[in-house]
This record gives structure tokens, C-alpha cells and sequence, in this order.
């Protein structure tokens, strides 16, 4: 069974843009595969309605669309830039979404797959904002708002490639290791977690048993994926040689 994990592209759906080569991504990927997931965070920003989306976003969507039709099983995980995502692709494309954390049992491991933005108990003013934007009062609010006008105000509001280009994101990562290692000794063989923006793949030997520690990066200054095929795990990157990642 192969299975490819990837999160943070945070697309703006513009050219150019760090989600501009994620179709051509898609269909080299999708030639064999069982499962897609998609760790949060693939957009910049998600309004929709009544099956009406941003139009720069629509390749994408088009070729995960794709993928689910022939196939492929393609997995949706908001982050925290990207929720009430199921209104549109679990209606429209049938494809699974996740609002928060899941545990999936691929080729007899149990994987621990989250975005990852809550694994840091200690930043509670973000806890809290995002208590406030998934509720729903939230969703009551932005339902009533024009398309166009919640469209131009994320737009104008989402910077994400300076947000997280400028911030050192090892402290985040060793949490976020620590954080894996507890859920080794609860029984998980592997854990993958999106939002740090730093590729990361490490193993550790607990309870006599190999587990996967893996950060799945970003699409703004990477463009990392995981694969899983099997017992293996495998850490690349799109873009890095002739067979477009290595």
C-alpha cells in the first residue's frame, strides 16, 4: 500500500504562488497510489459557498477531484489557516474530511495524522482565537458576508510566507517530537504532523519496535512530501531532480 503525506502549501490560488506547480505535483504522485493525505493548511485562506469556490483555487481542487474519481483515497485535514472545509469537498467530491487529529491504520500501523497547531499547550491566545473562528457564531457570520468581500479581506490579510519563513520553528519541533513520543508509548507505530513548516524525519526504538517521527515541511520553502510504501518511510522533495523529487 503507498500512501503520500503533505501539508502547508498555502496556496493563494495566484500565479506563481507557492501552490502553482501542486497540480502537476498531483498527477506525478497519483500513478499508483492508495492513499492521499493532506495535512492542513493546503490553502491560504477557505470561504465557500453553495459549491462556489475562489477560482484560483479550482486546479487543485480539479485535480484532487481527480484523484478521488479514480481511486485514490484522498484525505482532508484542516489547519488553521483552512476549516469548514467539508461543506464543500465532502458534498461535492465525497472526499474525507478531518477537523482535528486521526489515527488510520495503513499496512498494519497505526499513524497519529494531525496539522499540529494545537500540540503547543502553551500558546492560549492562539487556542483561544481559534475556539472563536470555528465556532459557530463564527460560521453563522461569515455565511451572511459576501463571497467576494470575505475573499478580498483574506487576501489582504494573509502574508503566510513571511509569517513563517521569519520564525525559527526548531523549538516548535522538538515539542512537537516530544509530543510524538508520547504517543509512541500509547501504542502509535508512527506520527506525522504538519504546521512546523520544517521537513523532519526521525526514528526512535520504543517498546522494541521502530516508529516514525515525521514534520511534513511546507510548500513555500521545501515543497517536502512523505511516502510511506509498506514498512518504508521515505522523506522527499518535489522539484529535486530529473524524476522531480528525490
Amino acid at each position: 500500500m503507498r500512501s503520500v503525506f503533505f501539508s502547508d502549501v498555502h496556496t493563494r490560488g495566484s500565479e506563481g504562488d507557492s501552490g502553482a506547480d501542486l497540480p502537476g505535483f498531483l498527477r506525478s504522485v497519483g500513478s499508483g497510489l492508495d492513499h492521499l493525505f493532506v495535512v492542513g493548511d493546503l490553502f491560504d485562506f477557505w470561504f465557500s459557498r453553495d459549491g462556489v469556490v475562489y477560482p484560483g483555487f479550482r486546479p487543485v481542487i480539479d485535480e484532487l477531484s481527480s484523484l478521488q474519481r479514480k481511486g485514490v483515497q484522498v484525505h482532508l485535514f484542516e489547519g488553521n489557516h483552512d476549516f469548514f472545509l467539508a461543506d464543500y469537498f465532502s458534498r461535492y467530491h465525497g472526499i474525507e474530511v478531518f477537523p482535528g487529529e486521526s489515527r488510520v491504520t495503513l499496512d498494519g500501523k497505526t499513524v497519529y495524522i494531525a496539522h499540529g497547531d494545537l500540540v503547543d499547550e502553551t500558546d492560549r491566545g492562539y487556542r483561544f482565537l481559534r475556539r472563536v473562528l470555528r465556532s459557530p457564531g463564527f460560521y453563522a457570520l461569515q455565511k451572511r458576508l459576501p463571497l467576494s468581500l470575505l475573499w478580498k479581506l483574506a487576501r489582504r490579510s494573509s502574508d503566510a510566507s513571511k509569517e513563517y519563513l521569519a520564525k525559527p520553528q526548531e523549538g516548535l519541533a522538538a515539542k512537537m517530537e516530544s509530543f510524538a513520543l508520547a504517543k509512541f508509548s500509547e501504542g502509535d507505530d508512527a506520527v506525522v504532523l504538519g504546521h512546523c513548516h520544517l521537513p523532519v524525519h526521525r526514528t526512535h526504538d520504543v517498546g522494541g519496535k521502530t516508529r516514525h517521527f515525521a514534520l511534513l515541511g511546507d510548500w513555500l520553502a521545501h515543497r517536502s512530501f512523505l511516502v510511506m510504501d509498506g514498512d518504508r518511510f521515505e522523506l522527499r522533495y518535489w522539484g529535486a531532480g530529473p524524476d522531480e523529487n528525490r
